[in-house]
């Protein structure tokens, strides 16, 4: 349906097969600054799934930023061997390889030995998000940057790499020479658009030379920065017309955002409630100005959003970084006409980027193989007799569709008349709809799969004793639980239960959010849309302090807009005649809320334990059973443990 996806292309020298790229993204799958061989398993992955083209995420090249516990180094001569093992890897799957260079500039986040690094900018500009101040760089310095990033790229070209993209976008080191707001130079690089650009210029003329011209060489460009202290669309568009004009490039990747600012940053790793695919107008307004191709990323998730841009021009190769974290076989199952088989990426940030700001390696809450590849290999087994999946939310219908994967017979009960769990609640809330993906995906790998789903149906004893299972996984989930305090004439109700649908008394509603998950902002966000005032009280630093901080970022605007009223480090005593008592978790001075007509807790639910007796049959010897509880049966969590585990725990059937 989507043939315009599977063209080929030519970037300069390099002819891709398909239009589809893998854009450049952290991993932390690197392993002290060099290639390992986790992570050439994760990009032959989706080389192997039909990406045409794999852009490497962003390396440093230079002392001035070289962070080796989260960057691949380029400015060593030993990442050569597995640059190259890497790349023949990916090509022996018919998939190109780029490298990226990268430089953040002031945008560090990063140390060495805990103690806050220097950092380097074209001036001393604060900077809004990281709170640092950076040293300008000298004249030489900056000269000695431009001759790194081409000794960089001539390392990454002996490798094998097919070619070279420096990243010029986002707020980063070319994007502050390239900000007059960020440079304030009075040089050779300051001041004129003309100098302002200098720097890029020269990065790319000397870089060039350096690959010559059997490689590719493009540029990573953002044209709108989302925030007011962005470069403007104009110079940008500027800077890629007179780039063109001399001749090096072969290609502009357009991409949204800036790490400079708050506002900026969400747009870098925008979460669901950002609309897919929101840079494809931008690549458009630059493809009408220039005639190298243009590729565009930024949340495009959909088969059919990815043909459109193509056959409405707007651009010449699609990015899809998060989809094909999700589903490495994305291309490959657009390409066998199998689109509605691909497990669709939410963004939801969680596993993808929220590992990767922790520290961790990427993975993804649907799909935990991803990042894990190598722990996770296929496997023969012994097909079981019988397993028994007791639970149909997330982690049940992983464990039931991994356990049929490898050849067992499975039934999964579920007692409610829909699968889907706390997904259910999850998918209520405001701009979360898209979080109901994750039921939608897993019931439709339910769907082709040989499990058979019992809804409405409990596992009992005597269905126990009359089939026999071999193995049971328990993921019967939670149940929800209110906090042990005294509540006089007030309403007092579950976060879930008005999630589902109850409405709290009266108009003044106060949250009382022990968890500082999605479930306390969510019904913030809720009740504020349906015309209630909210206060929303939370016993952590911030609210929502457990969830990824871009989607947190993001909520907090939401909540200002509506004027809900926030107030943390906030521990809940009790309610009585309409006042609401809170204690600071800190100096333990009362906090006194008036005018309160219902109260809604966000405490953490209790695992549900309704299938303890197969735990006894075992232990009395009836059966020689493998039993595995998970998720929240075993601790309540979020989806990403429960997938996991449900994962592990039908591998590991044997």
């Amino acid at each position: 349906m989507y043939e315009n996806l599977f063209e080929p292309i030519s970037l300069g020298p390099s002819e891709i097969r398909n239009r589809i790229f893998n854009p450049p993204h952290g991993t932390t799958l690197g392993v002290n600054g060099l290639v390992s061989d986790q992570l050439i398993a994760y990009h032959e992955a989706r080389a192997r799934g039909g990406a045409g083209l794999i852009i490497l995420e962003g390396m440093a090249f230079h002392p001035s930023f070289a962070f080796e516990s989260a960057y691949l180094n380029a400015g060593r001569d030993d990442i050569i061997p597995g640059m190259t093992e890497l790349a023949r890897a990916c090509r022996g799957h018919g998939t190109a390889v780029f490298g990226q260079l990268f430089h953040a500039g002031r945008s560090v986040r990063y140390s060495h030995d805990g103690s806050r690094p220097l950092v380097f900018s074209a001036s001393d500009t604060p900077d809004d998000r990281y709170r640092v101040v950076p040293i300008p760089m000298s004249n030489d310095m900056v000269w000695e940057v431009i001759e790194s990033y081409a000794t960089a790229a001539a390392r990454l070209a002996e490798a094998g790499l097919d070619g070279i993209e420096i990243l010029a976008s986002q707020g980063y080191l070319i994007g502050q020479f390239l900000n007059p707001i960020t440079n304030r130079r009075d040089d050779e690089f300051g001041g004129s658009l003309e100098n302002r650009m200098r720097f890029l210029s020269e990065s790319i003329a000397r870089t060039r030379q350096a690959i010559g011209s059997s490689k590719t060489l493009g540029i990573r460009i953002t044209l709108d920065e989302k925030t007011q202290f962005g470069m403007e669309a104009g110079e940008a568009i500027k800077v890629c017309q007179a780039l063109e004009h001399e001749g090096h490039l072969d290609y502009f990747s357009v991409i949204s955002g800036s790490s400079a600012s708050p506002d900026g940053w969400i747009h870098v790793f925008p979460p669901m409630a950002v609309p897919p695919a929101f840079v494809a107008n931008d690549a458009a307004q630059l493809r009408s100005v220039v005639t190298k191709p243009v590729l565009v990323a930024g949340r495009i998730n959909q088969a059919q959003a990815a043909s459109q841009i193509l056959s409405e021009g707007k651009a010449d190769m699609i990015g899809m970084v998060r989809a094909l974290i999700a589903d490495p076989e994305f291309p490959n199952k657009v390409a066998a006409n199998r689109s509605d088989d691909i497990r669709a990426c939410i963004g939801c940030n969680q596993a993808c980027v929220g590992h990767r700001l922790t520290h961790h390696a990427i993975s993804c809450i649907q799909n935990p193989v991803t990042g894990r590849e190598l722990e996770f290999r296929p496997r023969s087994t012994q097909p079981k007799r019988l397993v028994w999946v007791i639970g149909g939310g997330p982690g049940g219908m992983k464990a039931a569709i991994t356990a049929a994967d490898q050849g067992h017979e499975v039934i999964l009960f579920e007692k409610q008349p829909k699968l889907g769990g706390q997904v259910n609640l999850a998918e209520r809330l405001p701009g979360r709809s898209e979080f109901g993906g994750v039921t939608t995906n897993l019931m439709s790998e339910l769907d082709r799969s040989s499990v058979r789903v019992c809804l409405s149906s409990s596992a009992t004893t005597e269905a126990f004793h009359t089939i026999g299972p071999d193995a049971v996984i328990i993921s019967t989930g939670a149940v929800p639980r209110l906090p042990e305090v005294e509540i006089i004439d007030t309403q007092f109700l579950s976060a879930w239960s008005v999630i589902a649908g109850e409405k709290p008394a009266g108009q003044n509603v106060v949250i009382a959010d022990w968890s500082s998950d999605w479930s306390g902002m969510g019904v913030a966000h809720m009740l504020a849309l349906s015309g209630y005032k909210v206060r929303l009280f939370s016993g952590a630093s911030t609210c929502g302090e457990s969830i990824p901080a871009i989607v947190r970022d993001q909520w907090f605007g939401e909540l200002e807009s509506l004027k809900v009223e926030l107030t943390c480090y906030a521990r809940f005593f009790g309610a009585e005649d309409q006042t609401a008592f809170f204690q600071h978790t800190i100096n333990g001075e009362a906090i006194t809320c008036e005018d309160v007509d219902a109260v809604v807790s966000c405490y953490p639910p209790r695992s549900n334990n309704d299938c303890n007796w197969i735990g006894q049959l075992k232990t009395s010897g009836t059966q020689p059973l493998q039993i595995k509880t998970i998720g929240d049966a075993l601790a309540p969590r979020t989806v990403e443990e429960a997938v996991l585990e449900g994962f592990k725990a039908a591998w590991m059937i044997g």
